[in-house]
């Protein structure tokens, strides 16, 4: 039996390295599980072209919102494991979504296969310019003498700006109305066009708008106040140090992938972010440049995870 079972793990071994061999051979496919114009969507599109030049396939980003991150995560778990249907792994996706949604209908430990964490990036809150407030303590000033009168948009319901949201809520008092969205990209269009008051979003997708003075920059989530923010404290500052976590953004594939093709995607991405070009593309959005093994990555997902259930049990989150 003994013998049996090392010969099928023979076979198995030889088979995954042959398929590594051969991979890839067709276009492959990484979903953002977001409209366009957020942040997973611009590290996406900035890495993909690189990276099909790089394995020698081109990789094509393809858009699949819906649930806060859910239904794209959800097609990428029951795609094939055979590296030819990847998706981007956010925290909303992996931790924020899953910890405060009992319904969610994948595991985020479980149902997928960590390849490589690309980028983090501070969030921030930010406000149209018409709100009548420009700083953080005139903010929370506003907010607290009108409780319900304000609301925020944010990616989607169970999506890191909503949990984010939600916590700060919770822990200052305060009372604003949740707007979800199926995306960053139509939230932010929606607040900069003074739909919506105020948004918690990823500062690679805001930072056009506030920089273009159609966004006002109020708070971050980071772990030192930003270069190109100076004048704006972290959440640690202002004593809300639990809302103090940055977002990020990876490339995970269906459970079960070969080790072997892992592996080569991984070298790929690392060969990829090794390039100043893109680099400086990712940095310039204010995001950090990471770039890790599979089982870091993996580590990295637990540790989120489980922050954000605590987070969620402490707080007595519920979806609305």
């Amino acid at each position: 039996m003994r013998l049996h079972s090392l010969f099928a793990l023979g076979l198995s071994v030889a088979a995954s390295a042959v398929l590594a061999q051969g991979y890839p051979n067709r276009v492959i496919k990484l979903q953002v599980p977001f409209a366009p114009g957020g942040t997973t969507d611009i590290v996406a599109r900035t890495i993909a072209d690189p990276l099909g030049k790089v394995l020698g396939q081109s990789v094509i980003v393809e858009n699949k919102a819906g649930g806060g991150g859910v239904v794209g995560a959800q097609e990428t778990a029951k795609a094939a494991p055979d590296g030819y249907s990847l998706g981007m792994a956010t925290v909303s996706t992996v931790a924020a979504n899953p910890a405060i949604n009992p319904r969610i209908p994948y595991n985020p430990l479980t149902d997928f296969t960590p390849i490589i964490n690309v980028a983090a990036t501070p969030n921030v809150i930010a406000v149209h310019p018409s709100f009548p407030a420009k700083d953080f303590k005139t903010f929370m000033a506003e907010v607290k003498a009108h409780p319900g009168k304000y609301s925020y948009a944010s990616s989607g319901t169970g999506g890191i700006g909503h949990l984010q949201t939600e916590l700060f809520k919770s822990l200052t008092g305060t009372f604003i109305t949740h707007i979800p969205y199926r995306g960053a990209g139509p939230a932010l269009n929606d607040t900069v066009a003074g739909q919506v008051p105020m948004i918690f979003d990823n500062i690679p997708s805001a930072i056009p708008f506030v920089n273009a003075n159609k966004l006002v920059p109020i708070v971050v989530a980071a772990p030192q106040r930003l270069a190109h923010l100076p004048n704006v404290p972290t959440f640690k500052e202002v004593g809300l140090e639990p809302v103090n976590r940055m977002a990020f953004y990876g490339i995970y594939g269906p459970k079960g992938m070969p080790k072997d093709v892992v592996d080569k995607i991984n070298a790929a991405v690392r060969k990829v972010l090794e390039d100043p070009a893109v680099r400086k593309r990712i940095e310039d959005t204010g995001s950090f440049v990471l770039g890790n093994t599979p089982e870091q990555f993996a580590a990295q997902i637990k540790a989120e995870y489980e922050v954000y259930k605590k987070v969620v049990d402490t707080a007595k989150l519920r979806l609305e």
